[in-house]
């Protein structure tokens, strides 16, 4: 067991530090074929288009909202250890997290049907999103021990944490409704490679005198923690075939699941315009390759002292297995391979635009505007400037974030976006992407959290997006 929890904490601790899901940048820019991925109602003039595989769509974003290494190894005059203390230990609290996704296009093509008020696009990616949440209440056991805490109950939920990563399927229609709204939809199956998951549990350790002066120690628990493709992925890491067994879960060799996105774009007046979307409505069935362990029930232990720190000085006896001995006697601990379904984390994004300025020529051959409506096309303007509102489900409640954004268009060669984020990981967050067409030739790259550039190690957030796509616009 001891092997496949070191396997799951590095794969967090890989997830968290090397990759926040918020992509507010991309949402609603419309020129960027993407925008149809986080919102399948998007407006689009597009006839078809290609993403370059493996460029076309890369994402990377990485949060954490309770300190940052500038925190801790900053050349401040103060020690180290005391910074410790004070702004990690004791200085975060159960809702602090570390959290991060990443997300690479392996294919993604558009085309629009007979019908000129029909878009189809469909494609694969691949995604891992991983979260843990600071388990307070173990790090001060571990740091100060139990010693001067008698009585003191240490809360076993602290700890909550999930990960996973996949390939996603989709296909996608994009329809308008009329002159003011559009309406989207995508189906996704989900393919997933490996995912591991400890979020419901309860429970405390405390430490008490018994009889004769003896401690005594109590642990009440009710935890689980949930895997599937470690144990076949970490037989991979020994074989040297790990490249191959990725592939193999990615492509409908692990477990599977099913998802929906919905979306919509409405035009209030000619320039007032709303959107929502609601993206994986969905869930995964695991039943390969599934290992999961508990740990569930109560007991009182006298007899046995255990007294962190110190006992982990004392090479001479083996307190813990003591202890372990002592409290699997009691707890059952137990390992199963029961199948399990996990629910992807739901995402919810809105907007509201006003356009303005001049209005822009059509990149379709045609005097009519750019949003193909079966000939008679809306007008794009030079200027939009609105607000987003963001919401994603997580372990220990929804997180959410406010963003304002200006969209400048100069002409049909370029575009820049710029964002001001309000959330979690910062009040001062802004963000600037830049769309650029070079005939058919679209590039894009944004990038968020671009004031704390100035000291990265300071930061507690950071984003980027970049992609490359084959665009055609037609002709009337």
């Amino acid at each position: 067991m001891r092997k496949r929890l070191l396997l799951v904490v590095t794969l967090l601790g890989l997830s968290t530090y090397v990759l926040g899901q918020n992509k507010q940048l991309l949402y609603d820019f419309a020129e960027i074929p993407q925008s149809l991925i986080i919102n399948p109602g998007v407006e689009s003039d597009f006839k078809w288009y290609t993403g370059v595989p493996m460029l076309s769509g890369v994402s990377l974003q990485a949060g954490s909202s309770g300190i940052s290494a500038n925190d801790i190894f900053a050349d401040d005059g103060l020690d180290i250890n005391d910074k410790i203390r004070d702004r990690a230990i004791f200085g975060m609290n159960p809702r602090d997290e570390l959290s991060g996704t990443y997300q690479i296009e392996l294919l993604n093509i558009g085309f629009r049907g007979a019908d000129p008020d029909l878009f189809y696009s469909m494609g694969i990616y691949h995604e891992g999103d991983a979260i843990g949440y600071w388990f307070q209440d173990y790090a001060i056991l571990a740091y100060e021990g139990n010693a001067d805490r008698l009585n003191q109950e240490f809360d076993l939920g602290h700890l909550k944490t999930r990960g996973e990563a996949m390939n996603v399927f989709h296909f996608g229609a994009n329809k308008r409704m009329g002159d003011k709204m559009t309406v989207g939809a995508r189906a996704k199956i989900y393919s997933s490679i490996f995912d591991f998951n400890s979020t419901k549990n309860k429970g405390f350790f405390v430490t008490t005198e018994g009889q004769n002066n003896i401690l005594a120690t109590t642990l009440d628990a009710d935890m689980r923690l949930r895997t599937s493709g470690l144990n076949e992925l970490s037989d991979a890491e020994e074989d040297g075939t790990i490249g191959s067994t990725f592939l193999k879960r990615g492509f409908f060799g692990g477990n599977l699941g099913l998802g929906l996105d919905l979306g919509f774009t409405y035009h209030l007046n000619e320039q007032t315009v709303i959107t929502a979307s609601l993206l994986d409505l969905g869930f995964i069935y695991h039943t390969n390759d599934v290992k999961s362990y508990t740990l569930d029930g109560n007991a009182t232990i006298e007899g046995v002292e255990v007294i962190l720190p110190d006992a982990l000085s004392d090479p001479d006896r083996d307190f813990w297995q003591d202890l372990v001995d002592e409290v699997e006697a009691f707890v059952p601990f137990e390992d199963n391979t029961k199948s399990y379904i996990n629910f992807r984390p739901t995402k919810l994004y809105g907007s509201v635009r006003y356009d303005f300025g001049e209005r822009l020529p059509s990149r379709v051959d045609c005097d009519c505007g750019t949003a193909i409506r079966g000939g008679n096309l809306r007008a794009k303007y030079a200027n939009s400037v609105g607000g987003q509102l963001y919401m994603i489900n997580r372990p220990r409640g929804p997180q959410a974030a406010l963003t304002a954004f200006y969209l400048r268009r100069l002409g049909n060669v370029a575009a820049i976006k710029a964002t001001y984020t309000i959330d979690k990981f910062s009040t001062s967050n802004v963000g600037l992407g830049l769309n650029l067409q070079a005939g058919p030739v679209n590039m894009y790259i944004l990038a968020d959290n671009l004031l704390a550039y100035r000291n990265i190690a300071a930061s507690r957030y950071a984003s980027f997006q970049l992609g490359l796509n084959i665009i055609s616009w037609g002709k009337k």
